[in-house]
């Protein structure tokens, strides 16, 4: 599937609030919503998020859990992405991940969220 992402998503990306949150379900779809503060919106297909601390969400991306990221840019605009999620803890996505990431935070793996749609509010714009 080919895209280009909407400009008003690319400039509220570019102006977000530094926290944003990442949702996923598991097999018996309880959900699971996490604070994620390291991502990087890669091309228009493709979020690299860094996996510095998590338990219940590997869990869930392991088995196959789509995902849900939220995010806030400036006015309160939110925006909601979803897609098929990814884990690697070697290879060129985790080296990708760790040339961007922070040396502070320890980047355990490289999560890609591939972006397949994208909600401002309740619009659907992707």
């Amino acid at each position: 599937m080919s895209h280009s992402l909407p400009q008003g998503f690319i400039d509220a990306w570019q102006n977000r609030q530094a926290l944003m949150t990442l949702s996923t379900v598991d097999t018996q779809a309880h959900p699971n919503t996490i604070w994620i503060l390291c991502a990087e919106l890669i091309d228009d297909k493709r979020i690299s998020i860094a996996n510095n601390a998590m338990v219940k969400t590997l869990d869930n991306i392991l088995q196959g859990s789509q995902g849900s990221l939220l995010m806030i840019a400036p006015e309160r605009e939110a925006y909601q992405i979803k897609g098929r999620l990814e884990h690697f803890s070697t290879g060129p996505y985790y080296d990708e991940m760790k040339a961007w990431l922070d040396p502070k935070f320890p980047g355990k793996g490289a999560v890609n969220l591939y972006i397949e749609e994208i909600y401002y509010g309740a619009e659907k714009v992707l």
